[in-house]
């Protein structure tokens, strides 16, 4: 039954995507009324066309010109689709029908950028489109996931249940991230601001130091020679370093993703960094489980959820080894032995897998080990941050003491021999 479940999985056609684009257009109703607006679609034809069929007589259907010095919309970020999911769940739960909770969740949204997109989709369920397939003409805000998990929701007849289920997924995935991006930033944030003070205080104060010293007529301390070279280096090279460092940035940035080999080195490596590796471990842990539990509760076949996990995993190393977990249950094996066979999950995991294949439960047990690890990462975080603030009072005081310091031994010699 697993090999005939894989075979369908493998011959499924990929749906094609559609890029829109956005018309304008002037249209006239049976009354006459004349009116204006804008409508996305992949021609201005098929614009016209479903304008025609919802009855309006059409007098001109223009592309947008794009504006010259950008749109002035704010950025649809993940939080947003999240969001939208929500609301679009509690609509639907409430009995409310599919294009009139597009109006009223567009309606109530603070947010340009989001709204277009709503009226968009909107546009296109309204013309008689599918929900999914509308979404996938959106791939920059909704992935293969997303969308495939309201098709099952549509064909299941069960969309409002679904939407809650996916709205409480991109709720809990969203705020993981958050917790990882914190943990990140902080450190880094701290970094960047000790070079910034290092900085200014070698190109702006110690050159001040410097032309006091010239005239002292004596030998300065190793430790002020070594500190006024570090100053002298860093006004003749400072605008080269930081154009190095910031083309390094996108450079590492564009390597990752253009080449594999590197992107699965970054992936293994970070996950071997003392603490912050640690934390990655368990997102990923935490990643695996929800997006696993929510798409086997969701009726999708295992071979084909564990294929979207893969793409949601968010590191290269366990994509991998969760595609062959894959092909390891497409032959009959069963999850919880082919997550152990990897030799890369823990132990509580794999528990939770077997007794949730044994009882019939895997999508209950796996999101309890999802709640267990994204626990785990906010207690981590937590510590972390508790951890680096006296550290980083103390590289702070290292860095800025120790160039005061190397700037005034020199005066205090001269106090000593006079």
């Amino acid at each position: 039954m697993a090999i005939t479940t894989a075979t369908k999985s493998r011959t499924k056609p990929k749906p094609k995507t559609t890029v829109n684009e956005t018309f304008t257009y002037k249209i006239k109703d049976r009354k006459g009324t004349v009116s204006q607006g804008e409508k996305s679609g992949s021609s201005a034809a098929i614009v016209r066309a479903q304008l025609q069929k919802q009855g309006y007589i059409v007098q001109n259907v223009r592309k947008k010109p794009k504006p010259l010095f950008g749109s002035g919309k704010k950025k649809v970020t993940p939080s947003d689709i999240a969001v939208f999911s929500r609301q679009m769940a509690t609509m639907m739960k409430a009995g409310v029908p599919l294009v009139q909770s597009f109006d009223i969740v567009a309606g109530g949204v603070d947010h340009n950028g989001l709204e277009e997109l709503i009226n968009k989709i909107r546009d296109d369920v309204a013309s008689g489109t599918g929900f999914a397939p509308a979404l996938r003409n959106h791939p920059r805000y909704f992935d293969d996931l997303f969308c495939n998990l309201v098709e099952a929701g549509e064909q299941s007849g069960a969309l409002e249940t679904m939407l809650d289920r996916i709205a409480t997924y991109k709720e809990k995935t969203e705020a993981l991230k958050s917790k990882i991006k914190k943990a990140l930033t902080y450190p880094i944030a701290v970094v960047v601001v000790a070079v910034i003070v290092t900085a200014i205080l070698l190109i702006k104060v110690v050159p001040q130091f410097a032309e006091t010293f010239s005239s002292f007529g004596a030998d300065l301390p190793a430790f002020t020679l070594f500190v006024l070279s570090l100053s002298e280096l860093a006004q003749a090279y400072w605008l080269y370093a930081l154009f190095g460092a910031v083309g390094l940035f996108f450079a590492l940035k564009e390597l990752k993703l253009r080449s594999s080999k590197f992107s699965y080195f970054i992936d293994r490596y970070m996950l071997k960094v003392p603490i912050v590796g640690d934390i990655l471990y368990q997102s990923i842990m935490a990643r695996f489980a929800r997006t696993l539990s929510t798409t086997f509760a969701a009726g999708v076949p295992l071979i084909d959820a564990l294929n979207s996990v893969a793409g949601a995993a968010g590191n290269r190393l366990y994509s991998d080894a969760i595609l062959r977990v894959r092909e390891e249950v497409s032959t009959g094996i069963q999850l919880n032995m082919s997550i152990r066979n990897q030799n890369m999950f823990p132990s509580l995991l794999i528990q939770m897998a077997s007794i949730g294949e044994e009882s019939g439960a895997l999508d209950d047990m796996l999101d309890k080990a999802a709640s267990y690890y994204e626990e785990e990462v906010d207690n981590k975080v937590d510590s972390l941050s508790s951890l680096l603030e006296p550290i980083i009072m103390s590289v702070l005081g290292v860095l800025v003491g120790g160039l005061m310091i190397a700037m005034y031994l020199p005066i205090f010699q001269i106090g000593q021999v006079m």
